[in-house]
């Protein structure tokens, strides 16, 4: 993952955006296929794996926000 510097809330939603759209990317259609093929399980697992994603990119903010 690169640094990226967030000068103020234009830059923070275009990085927002973008790393949306990879986590969609990486872990979307696993779900999106889960749900076509009505496996409970994979459904669960790879909703499972699209919230800690979203939950991991949260984090690495909150922690770029943080000073040293």
């Amino acid at each position: 993952m690169d640094t990226v510097e967030i000068n103020g809330r234009s830059d923070f939603a275009l990085w927002a955006i973008q790393r949306a759209q990879e986590i969609v990317m990486a872990e979307g259609a696993a779900l999106a296929l889960a749900a076509r093929d009505m496996d409970e399980t994979a459904l669960k697992d790879n909703g499972t794996a699209l919230g800690k994603a979203i939950a991991d990119a949260m984090l690495e903010v909150f922690d770029g926000l943080m000073t040293e």
